[in-house]
């Protein structure tokens, strides 16, 4: 696996990078965000890490932006402070994955790569590969999702959560069960996660995000996902 690291720290770049390696990762090290745009093009990385905040007119945000353009590389973004909701909407909302807190644990940030990895890496429950109702389009296989025949972008955090909710479709997941299988056991006390990106998929996928009637919260437990709702209703 090739990673393509982006921070204007050189002690950070130069960290990551040996960790990585030793792991027996592919490193590729980029000092700013135009020339890790560039560099993403010409290597083609399995995954991204990227600073937030780097010197000149492209931060990390508009990198993550920039990439999401075009592909649907798994994306960390490195943040010196602590990560608030709204950190994780905007960067949500630029198309990241995954957040990590500076200074970094190297064997957390190892563990949480190998975690964002499996996550782009979904495997398809043989009895569940698609659904269709006419408004609400998923093809697990394909991984491709069409909403009132509009292809819509997830990221692979998204793609992964939509898949395991629809394969457990009638049924609750707990939001414990949605950190294992999605996130994985070292997000386990990351409680908010399902929450805001449960938030976003809604954003993408349902006809009134307020009022969701495919992804329902059961309250204090976890989420469900519904099949042709009743109340189903095309924009």
């Amino acid at each position: 696996m090739k990673v393509l690291i982006v921070d204007d720290e050189q002690a950070i770049r130069d960290a990551l990078g040996r960790k990585l390696r030793r792991e027996n990762f592919e490193v590729v090290a980029c000092s700013d965000g135009l020339e890790g745009l560039r560099a993403f093009h010409a290597e083609r990385p399995d995954l991204v890490i990227l600073d937030i905040v780097m010197p000149g007119s492209m931060d990390g945000l508009t990198v993550c932006r920039r990439i999401r353009e075009v592909a649907d590389t798994p994306i960390m973004m490195l943040s010196a402070q602590a990560i608030t909701e709204e950190d994780i909407i905007q960067g949500l909302n630029a198309g990241a994955d995954e957040y990590l807190i500076k200074p970094v644990r190297l064997n957390e940030f190892v563990a949480r790569v190998n975690a964002l990895l499996r996550r782009s890496q979904v495997t398809v429950a043989e009895a569940e590969q698609g659904y269709s109702d006419g408004y609400l389009s998923i093809d697990l296989h394909r991984r491709h999702v069409h909403v009132n025949n509009r292809k819509v972008h997830l990221t692979p955090t998204e793609f992964k959560l939509l898949a395991v909710l629809m394969e457990n479709a009638g049924r609750v997941v707990t939001q414990r069960d949605l950190l294992e299988q999605v996130w994985g056991r070292e997000y386990i006390d990351d409680v908010y996660y399902p929450r805001v990106y449960i938030s976003q998929l809604r954003r993408k996928v349902e006809p009134d995000p307020a009022n969701p009637i495919y992804i329902l919260t059961e309250h204090r437990i976890g989420y469900r996902f519904e099949k042709n709702p009743p109340n189903r209703q095309s924009r």
